[in-house]
């Protein structure tokens, strides 16, 4: 287990104490994340005139929207992982049978030549037979 991390950010203008396991660079990427949010919105001259806990709460609907919205692209992108091993895995499978396949054919195609080519020491040695009869 790595050790508790206490490091000073700013947000919003004001200095916070963060604690976590986390490294430091996590923790003020946090902080940033946050400040880009307040950014964001406090641009708006709309959200600027809100009440203070109505623009908290505002923010915070924000950023969970942000963490499910993320949560279900990683879902979706496992499942089109665990869609592509499958299909990896059935490709194996298919090139697998095939070389097997492949090896057979070779086979049969090499007992063929060589019973092709005992057929025709057979013609040859039947056609000489022939050809002394004949005589």
């Amino acid at each position: 287990m790595s050790s508790k991390t206490d490091t000073e950010v700013i947000i919003g203008g004001k200095v916070f104490t963060l604690s976590g396991y986390e490294s430091e660079e996590y923790l003020q990427k946090v902080a940033s994340y946050i400040n880009n949010k307040v950014n964001e919105y406090g641009k708006a001259d709309n959200f600027r005139r809100l009440p203070l806990d109505t623009q908290n709460v505002l923010l915070q609907l924000n950023i969970a929207d942000d963490y499910f919205k993320a949560k279900q692209q990683i879902s979706l992108l496992e499942e089109e992982l665990k869609n592509k091993e499958k299909e990896m895995y059935d490709l194996k499978h298919e090139l697998i049978a095939s070389q097997i396949k492949l090896e057979n054919t070779e086979k049969n195609v090499k007992n063929l030549q060589l019973d092709a080519n005992e057929n025709a020491k057979k013609i040859v040695r039947l056609e000489t037979e022939l050809a002394e009869l004949k005589k």
